[in-house]
């Protein structure tokens, strides 16, 4: 697939970008050279090829599940303007 400056003339269009005649042709280039890799990567086949969440395996390092912290709610809502129910109550903002 290829893009003609009319293509690149809409998309920018669409993107509310504005080119010049020499902007445009460097972004018909670089649009043109990156759709070339995709139909380049769309071209291998990847039949029998086990999908990976991360190119590298890695096994992520993690810390126990435990509470660290006590439960200070009580504190920090006795100084808040308003609460109701466990809830920070606030202005309306919207109508």
């Amino acid at each position: 697939m290829s893009l003609t400056p009319e293509d690149v003339s809409r998309i920018a269009l669409l993107s509310r970008i504005e080119l010049s005649a020499a902007e445009r042709e460097t972004t018909r280039e670089q649009l043109n050279g990156i759709l070339g890799f995709i139909e380049q990567l769309q071209a291998i086949d990847t039949a029998g090829i086990e999908p990976m969440a991360h190119a590298v395996d890695v096994v992520q390092r993690l810390r126990p599940d435990v509470v660290t912290e006590t439960d200070r709610r009580a504190d920090f809502q006795a100084v808040a303007p308003e609460t109701e129910a466990g809830l920070y109550l606030v202005p309306k903002v919207i109508e």
